[in-house]
């Protein structure tokens, strides 16, 4: 069984940092894309960035484009998502989702597996 476990939201203040973690198991499939999600209260869910098994990184919201970066450890099968100089509109829940591929995309439906989300929460 796939599972995917997000950790590292918080409640942090405008212009700090959090650390996303998702660790991924009970996959085989050797080439596969994690993708990092968010959705805000009232809006819709909203690619934010995505790394692929073969190194391809893409980030999918202009708005974190140079605050966030996306990394992974594929010993350990994990994939991190650093967001800095956190903004209020940052708040949100923020989901990770793998899938059997290598092309990466921030389009949701794409993903056969999700984790259970970590919310992160900046203050003004």
């Amino acid at each position: 069984e796939v599972q995917l476990v997000e950790s590292g939201g918080g409640l942090v203040q405008a212009g700090g940092s959090l650390r996303l973690s998702c660790a991924a198991s009970g996959f085989t499939f050797d080439d596969y894309d994690i993708g990092w999600f968010r959705q805000a209260p009232g809006k819709e869910r909203e690619g934010v960035s995505c790394i692929s098994s073969r190194g391809s990184v893409r980030y999918f919201a202009d708005s974190v484009k140079g605050r966030f970066t996306i990394s992974s450890d594929n010993a350990k099968n994990t994939v991190y998502l650093q967001m800095n100089s956190l903004k209020p509109e940052d708040t949100a829940a923020y989901y990770c989702a793998l899938r059997p591929s290598y092309s990466c995309s921030g389009y949701g439906p794409r993903y056969n597996y999700w984790g259970q989300g970590t919310q992160v929460t900046v203050s003004s």
